[in-house]
């Protein structure tokens, strides 16, 4: 999901965070990505502008927290973060075997919603969701 890096500002001020040059940085960087990134890849990037890789879990922990960024399961040990998408019904195809990611929108979800809240009767509602599909990409499959 990209938003224009102009936006980091905005976002911080509507979550009620204190603008700085780390949270803009790290915001850019998660808008202008075409895919989740890892808190190490983005630690990389982000060292060159004097950001330590603990400020950057903590970022990214706040920014978290507030929804403003989301973290993705790739299947691996490692965290992956984008920048939450609340306009569209935004999701991922994931390769099990490179990791290749490709967005996709719309799972149906108020229709899975209502059927899983026939099945739990514990609930009387659900906020929002998460909907990830794993799989192999064709360059895998052809190996």
């Amino acid at each position: 999901m990209q938003k224009k890096p102009a936006q980091s500002e905005t976002l911080l001020k509507k979550a009620g965070l204190k603008k700085t040059d780390a949270r803009v940085a790290l915001l850019d960087l998660l808008a202008s990505a075409s895919k989740p990134l890892s808190a190490k890849a983005l630690s990389a990037k982000l060292a060159k502008k004097a950001v330590d890789r603990v400020t950057v879990y903590r970022m990214l922990e706040a920014l978290s927290e507030k929804g403003i960024v989301r973290h993705v399961e790739i299947g691996s040990r490692e965290a992956h973060y984008e920048l939450t998408d609340t306009r569209a019904d935004h999701h991922h195809v994931i390769c099990l075997e490179c990791k290749k990611i490709a967005d996709f929108t719309g799972c149906d979800a108020d229709h899975l919603i209502a059927k899983a809240l026939k099945q739990v009767k514990d609930f009387k509602s659900v906020s929002h969701h998460s909907f990830d599909l794993f799989g192999v990409c064709t360059s895998c499959a052809g190996k």
